[in-house]
């Protein structure tokens, strides 16, 4: 049986606590507020009834086979990062933070590895790895982000244009299946054509399938030598017309981003960080990183010369540390600057493959525009991924938000299919997206995405209308 759920009693709270400590579990009123939603309200606020930090494996595994048994969905939280309203309790039950369980092992030397419990930060993994004279890759926008939301997202970020997604990272998780079952998939092996790989599969499945208790991280060694580029130009068309110019030079950027100047304002105007190049109604920022210095030096010189040969009014170069950080810091708080500067936000997270980018970006301005939407993009043009962000005014009712925003993304999700691209780059499904997904990759596909879900867990407990909804 799966919807409709139980309704919790005091007998399954006095469970949960005789499992865990009743310190950590939190029930009804007693349950915070912010518990309720992740980053994006605007794509549901649901109660759980109860709220539980559990410390090890075996407290998830006891609390997954009594819901399991008693028919009660569970659903995963980490930090509360995410931005496509997924953990959150769409039917109520228990919400189960992992924040606790943050332990960061040290890093294996001999395999070039960290192991890691999903509530560790990402920041600290970084840390940890740089510590050691290595480099854990992936880059996404939130450093205090969990290390098990980023692998249960398939995390981006703003470096994937060279070293590639979180999932290019794992090397083996454990998890707890929705029965309770500690499961291991994979190893610390660097190949494995060992079957299925389900290892593959759980990540990115945005806590629908399993929950993590464990991974393990390659790692690589640090880059010698790093640099940005600021390029300005007079539009944003210029722009991005300049981004599969960059990819065709020899040299691999580690990360390519663009900006607006309105969006620079408003991060500049409201959060008081201060970009360094005043040039341009839009800038292209590219970071190199190299082994050695005469790399990094011939990879700047390409692309100083590519840029100013098509238009780039001016070659900035942030050689320092503080110097790309002022840059980095403003390109980091985009999101926090546009949550000032508006009444609320709705995000489209599309990729397109990088050679349809300023076409996506031209048409996407004119759609959002003709729906009476201010519009900014934004996002990782080095892999394709845009981040259309809309903001909305005071002057706008529920009424024309909701009719307005609903109307764009349906048109834009439309042009990146048909663009060859993908309704979520990085950001997931979660209950925001859901509405579109179907249209998206049609009934057959919803069919397999059943199939794999029902696979592991068959009475649909574990974070249920996510990713895949069965209780229409």
């Amino acid at each position: 049986m799966a919807y409709p759920y139980k309704k919790m009693t005091e007998e399954d709270f006095d469970y949960i606590r005789s499992v865990t400590s009743p310190d950590r579990v939190a029930v009804g009123e007693e349950i915070a507020t912010e518990y309720y939603r992740d980053e994006m309200p605007e794509y549901g606020v649901f109660p759980p009834e109860l709220y539980v930090e559990v410390e090890n494996k075996e407290e998830v595994s006891a609390i997954m086979a009594y819901a399991y048994k008693e028919n009660i969905p569970v659903v995963c939280r980490g930090a509360g990062t995410g931005l496509a309203g997924g953990a959150t309790c769409k039917y109520g039950g228990i919400m189960l933070s992992i924040m606790r369980m943050n332990r960061i092992f040290p890093v294996d030397h001999k395999n070039q590895t960290i192991t890691a419990e999903p509530g560790a930060l990402l920041i600290d993994i970084q840390a940890a790895a740089a510590a050691e004279g290595l480099f854990y890759p992936p880059d996404p926008g939130e450093k205090t982000a969990s290390i098990g939301g980023n692998v249960i997202t398939n995390a981006g970020g703003m470096k994937a244009v060279r070293y590639g997604l979180t999932r290019d990272f794992v090397r083996c998780i454990e998890a707890v299946l929705p029965d309770g079952s500690i499961m291991n998939f994979s190893s610390n092996v660097v190949k494995n054509t060992t079957g299925y790989d389900v290892k593959d599969l759980v990540i990115g499945s945005e806590g629908t399938l399993c929950i993590l208790t464990q991974v393990t991280l390659k790692l690589l060694p640090a880059p010698t030598c790093t640099s940005t580029l600021v390029l300005p130009f007079s539009s944003l068309e210029e722009c991005a017309d300049m981004v599969p110019k960059v990819l065709d030079l020899p040299f691999v950027p580690t990360a390519i981003e663009f900006l607006e100047r309105e969006l620079i304002d408003i991060v500049e105007r409201r959060l008081n960080k201060m970009f360094p190049v005043k040039q341009g109604n839009a800038v292209l920022i590219v970071m190199y990183d190299a082994s050695s210095r005469q790399e990094l030096d011939n990879a700047i010189e390409a692309a100083a010369e590519a840029a100013l040969a098509n238009g780039a009014l001016d070659c900035y170069i942030a050689g320092t540390p503080e110097r790309a950080g002022s840059v980095w810091a403003v390109r980091g708080a985009i999101l926090e600057g546009m949550k000032a500067d508006s009444v609320s936000q709705e995000e489209c997270d599309v990729v397109v493959p990088r050679a349809k980018i300023a076409e996506y970006v031209k048409a996407a301005k004119r759609i959002a525009l003709s729906h009476g939407i201010r519009v900014e993009p934004c996002g990782h043009c080095g892999d394709g991924n845009i981040h259309t962000e809309m903001l909305r005014g005071p002057e706008m009712t529920d009424e024309e938000w909701k009719s307005a925003t609903h109307a764009s993304l349906t048109e834009l999700y439309a042009l990146s299919k048909e663009l060859g691209g993908q309704l979520s780059g990085e950001h997931g499904i979660g209950n925001g997206r859901l509405e579109f997904l179907e249209e998206f990759v049609g009934p057959r596909m919803i069919n397999l995405y059943k199939s794999i879900k029902l696979a592991f867990d068959d009475k649909l407990i574990l974070n249920p209308g996510k990713v895949i909804e069965f209780n229409k």
